[in-house]
């Protein structure tokens, strides 16, 4: 085996090694202010397990609004934040048809972000 330093092309394929440095804090805080949870109080944990949330039987409400925050809030648990999964999970499983008690648990994981905004992995 032989060292011949840093690769940039592999099977036709050219390698550019860039560093990106992804700001979780600006995340959260593009959704705090964007849909108004920034003044909220804040929680000591993501999600209440005695919650429970039900399938939609009526009308959505603000589906396409709650989708946009679930979507940001999967990139933010992707990059950053695995201690959200679990909660992120069970929401976005009603992302096509939420009620109130969704919104409600959404304001929690919202709220729970509020308080640890500095937490985050690199």
């Amino acid at each position: 085996m032989k060292d011949m330093g840093e690769t940039s092309v592999i099977l036709g394929v050219k390698i550019i090694k860039e560093i990106v440095y992804y700001y979780p804090m600006s995340i959260i805080l593009r959704n705090f202010l964007e849909y108004k949870y920034y003044d909220s109080k804040t929680m000591s944990t993501p999600y209440d397990t005695n919650s429970q949330l039900r399938k939609n039987r009526g009308e959505p409400i603000a589906q396409t609004q709650y989708a946009q925050i679930i979507g940001s809030l999967l990139h933010l648990m992707n990059i950053s934040r695995p201690d959200i999964a679990y909660a992120v999970g069970r929401l976005s499983s009603y992302t096509h048809s939420p009620n109130q008690d969704h919104w409600d648990a959404l304001a929690r994981l919202m709220k729970y972000l509020r308080a640890t905004m500095d937490y985050g992995i690199e």
